[in-house]
């Protein structure tokens, strides 16, 4: 039996009585209450999630813009220091190895990589292959980091108060980050999350991150775990490396090149996606909305009014925001402009739907 990591974290997950899960090799918690209680915590108030799972990888040296644009879709060469860029990194063929945050550090040629924690040894030897003819420096540095997202409407005045020395985050725009001091130690600080939602993500030692989540508690916060954080993401159209990103599942098919800048000179998977991009491919995602409340879960085919099968769902909710149920769904590329009629075969009955855009859920968020 495969032994599990354990975040700085987990003796408070199991303390507050979570239902605890293996996810991405760590003993993870999916709920503390209920899903839908910690969902709409996030929506209407605030909430934290323990995401000490997510690795951290620092690239440096002189040639690190160079080499991090070239593993990077998007382009980090406009970018000034305390901005977060998102994007992917690619296989040649235009297949995803990851989703990822970049960080431009505020010291000069420093750029810090937060990676998916399924994918941290992969993306690390990734970097590493790719990195001959490169002065740089990768060093993957997850395990001396601990993260809390603080996520909801009233995350910011929540960080204020309860973190007083960071209270200048309050400041920062969407996708930009601050460092700070605490008891002598590095935290960093974005205004970034996975919900949709206004948010703030910390990152910090374990020690000082068990320190900030024992403070949020107290404050009252709503501890979430990753079952409300996958219906979140889902419901505001964000994407799940393994599920809508894919080594077979290019950032044409999921509606997520605009992350692809183009006008860069050269990236890992730019011929692939120039290529996709001007001769379409033959699936894309969608989002589909069903006319009943039978939930669509992964797996489940989508067909025609005719029966004919003509894709498969990848993510499935009845949305705790929308009262609806809804997938994302990867259907042949001619079935899939918006309003077209495509049902969903749950079991041995067929419930019929509509493609809709796949952002379900518009929160009135503006920083």
């Amino acid at each position: 039996m495969e032994q599990l990591n354990l975040t700085c974290l987990h003796d408070s997950h199991v303390a507050l009585g979570a239902k605890m899960s293996p996810f991405a090799g760590f003993d993870m918690p999916i709920q503390y209450t209920s899903i839908t209680e910690e969902h709409l915590a996030v929506r209407n108030n605030v909430g934290m999630f323990d995401v000490s799972h997510m690795g951290e990888i620092f690239v440096s040296g002189p040639d690190a813009e160079r080499f991090v644009n070239h593993v990077f879709t998007n382009d980090v060469r406009p970018m000034v220091p305390g901005q977060v860029l998102y994007g992917m990194m690619l296989y040649p063929d235009g297949g995803t190895v990851d989703d990822l945050l970049v960080y431009k550090e505020f010291t000069s040629d420093h750029y810090l990589l937060v990676v998916n924690a399924a994918n941290i040894e992969k993306d690390f030897q990734w970097l590493k292959d790719n990195s001959a003819g490169f002065d740089v420096k990768i060093d993957d540095d997850s395990r001396n980091w601990g993260q809390i997202a603080l996520q909801g409407p009233k995350a910011e005045a929540t960080l204020v108060k309860v973190l007083g020395f960071a209270a200048d985050a309050a400041n920062l725009s969407f996708y930009t980050f601050k460092d700070f001091e605490d008891f002598g130690m590095r935290v960093i600080i974005s205004r970034t999350g996975y919900t949709g939602e206004d948010g703030f993500e910390i990152y910090a030692a374990p020690g000082l991150i068990v320190k900030y989540w024992e403070a949020f508690l107290a404050a009252g916060v709503t501890p979430c775990g990753l079952g409300c954080r996958d219906t979140l993401r889902f419901e505001a159209g964000l994407p799940l490396y393994g599920d809508e990103l894919t080594p077979a599942i290019s950032p044409v098919v999921a509606g997520f090149s605009m992350f692809c800048k183009l006008d860069k000179d050269e990236f890992i998977g730019k011929e692939a996606i120039v290529e996709q991009k001007a001769n379409g491919t033959p699936m894309k995602l969608v989002g589909i909305e069903i006319e009943d409340k039978a939930i669509p879960r992964a797996g489940y085919p989508v067909e025609l009014e005719d029966g004919t099968e003509v894709g498969v769902v990848t993510t499935g909710y009845h949305s705790i925001s929308l009262d609806k149920s809804i997938c994302f769904a990867l259907v042949k590329r001619e079935y899939g402009a918006l309003d077209a009629p495509l049902s969903i075969r749950i079991r041995k009955k067929v419930f019929p739907g509509k493609v809709v855009k796949k952002r379900f859920y518009q929160t009135n968020y503006k920083k």
